[in-house]
């Protein structure tokens, strides 16, 4: 039997404590998290903020994850962003050269964490409610919300992935410094 460490999350079986229903949002968001420290580290502080041919850095995706977790989440309660929320918002993508690669890892750890713990308090009758995006009220379920949390943060993963490849590509060509 292959050790479960080299499975993927889903792999894993269910996360105790979480609905049958809700466990693709957890293993996804879980996957998030092991795959992201696995990629990145304290040696690609130096370039976390390049954007290689106009694309968004890896810092931003990183940040995004974070931030979209945060919002989905919270609209997933039924809640309005708070105005901190929207700071984070307006500075994801600006180049921050204070905030480093490990507090990046940290403060994802954190957000998935939060979140997993919020799954599990989620009582499957109200996956179907209706919920609201944003200021011009956008009319969704709390599952809806939910898994597009855990889809999005996927897809910036993949995001991730080919933007920090590209930007070590280009520093071992010489490309750029």
């Amino acid at each position: 039997m292959e050790n479960q460490q080299n499975l993927e999350v889903w792999m894993r079986g269910p996360i105790e404590g979480i609905s049958v229903i809700l466990q693709p949002a957890a293993h996804a968001l879980l996957q998030v998290k092991e795959d992201i420290p696995k990629l990145l580290n304290s040696e690609d502080d130096q370039y976390i903020w390049i954007k290689p041919f106009g694309m968004a850095s890896s810092a931003f995706h990183v940040l995004h994850i974070i931030g979209v977790i945060d919002r989905m989440f919270t609209y997933a309660a039924g809640k309005s962003l708070s105005e901190e929320q929207f700071e984070y918002l307006d500075k994801e993508n600006s180049p921050n050269q204070d905030i480093s690669v490990d507090e990046m890892l940290d403060n994802l750890n954190h957000a998935v964490e939060r979140a997993t713990n919020d799954l599990k308090e989620i009582d499957d009758i109200t996956l179907t409610e209706e919920r609201f995006i944003g200021r011009k009220m956008i009319p969704t379920t709390q599952l809806g919300l939910l898994f597009h949390a855990a889809e999005h943060a996927q897809r910036h993963y993949g995001q991730l992935l080919v933007t920090i490849k590209t930007v070590r590509g280009l520093f071992q060509q010489g490309s750029i410094h």
